[in-house]
């Protein structure tokens, strides 16, 4: 072999290797799983996501590790939701030394504080409630814990599709601004996704108006519904406020199962991320069954509810199978 082919063989190596490393996909951390499935939609072979809160976890009692923090320290664009929902977001970006975007989610939506929860599940069931000679005790639900963890907005924002579709744009704009190379792909992919939410979003409200409207109570183990159920027509209950580590008092639990039993409630629904024993409490002194899981701030490890749209498919499918006639 001649020394001139060498060297052009030496000098194909290099120029594949830097065009490798100028086409390595983005890294990209996301809070949680479900904002780590819409970054995935929207960035397709663009983007490495890394995932903080993974499938089943729980973001209100996570701990970041050094190992989170390294993660962090060293991607180009970090995704979170905004409105408290991370708690110990400050502390890790600042044990990170990440000095990138942080790009928040949930900017731009319309959030819904707990006393406008409160004021609409009211007037949506009023004439209901009235009937049933009852009065929405479960407002207490918010004022007692909305503090353990959260702001006074509900953080819980994706819960409304139309509110996914904003997720969305951010989320877009932030891999354009921060990769514009591959901004016709990222436009695309978003397009298609908002499409697909517009679809769904449709199919929602019209299976769950399909449920009689006296069954459209939904009682979880905590309360992570709020924009579900002003979104699509429902009412919420539970034991608890936002905070899945916050417990319910007696009197908490005594007014609900008045409301379970003073409203016929027919099912009661688990949370994938958190423990069954106040809702199997519930069940065994009322003798409602349990209707399901219901995923709320966390995907599904595997399965239809693994991905966003996958995780409303799959809620609707369970609410409007238990809460049928």
């Amino acid at each position: 072999m001649s020394k001139s082919f060498t060297l052009l063989l030496g000098a194909a190596a290099l120029t594949l290797s830097g065009a490798a490393r100028a086409e390595a996909p983005m890294s990209v951390v996301a809070s949680f799983s479900i904002l780590g499935d819409m970054v995935e939609e929207v960035g397709g072979e663009h983007v490495d996501v890394t995932t903080l809160v993974g499938p089943d976890g729980d973001a209100h009692v996570f701990s970041p590790s050094p190992t989170d923090a390294r993660a962090v320290g060293e991607a180009d664009l970090f995704v979170v939701n905004g409105l408290h929902f991370e708690g110990w977001l400050d502390r890790l970006v600042e044990a990170s030394g990440y000095e990138g975007p942080v790009v928040v989610a949930s900017r731009g939506i319309d959030a819904l504080s707990f006393d406008q929860e409160r004021e609409e599940h009211s007037s949506d069931h009023e004439d209901h409630d009235h009937a049933a000679g009852h009065d929405h005790d479960h407002d207490h639900d918010h004022s007692e814990h909305a503090g353990h963890d959260h702001g006074p907005d509900d953080p819980h924002a994706w819960q409304d599709l139309q509110n996914g579709k904003q997720y969305v744009a951010n989320i877009r704009d932030a891999l354009v601004a921060a990769d514009p190379e591959h901004a016709a792909d990222y436009r695309r992919n978003a397009e298609q996704y908002v499409e697909a939410m517009d679809t769904l979003d449709a199919e929602v409200h019209r299976r769950i108006g399909a449920i009689p409207e006296a069954n459209r109570v939904l009682i979880t183990n905590h309360d992570a519904f709020g924009y579900f159920a002003n979104a699509y027509g429902l009412d919420v209950l539970s034991p608890v406020g936002l905070s899945t580590a916050a417990e319910p008092s007696a009197a908490d639990m005594a007014r609900l199962i008045e409301q379970i039993q003073a409203r016929n409630v027919k099912a009661l629904f688990l949370e994938n991320m958190t423990s069954p024993a106040l809702l199997e409490q519930l069940a065994d002194e009322t003798g409602v069954t349990i209707g399901g899981t219901l995923y709320a701030g966390a995907l599904a490890a595997e399965g239809e509810a693994s991905t966003y749209l996958g995780m409303f498919r799959h809620n609707v499918d369970t609410l409007t199978e238990a809460l049928k006639d």
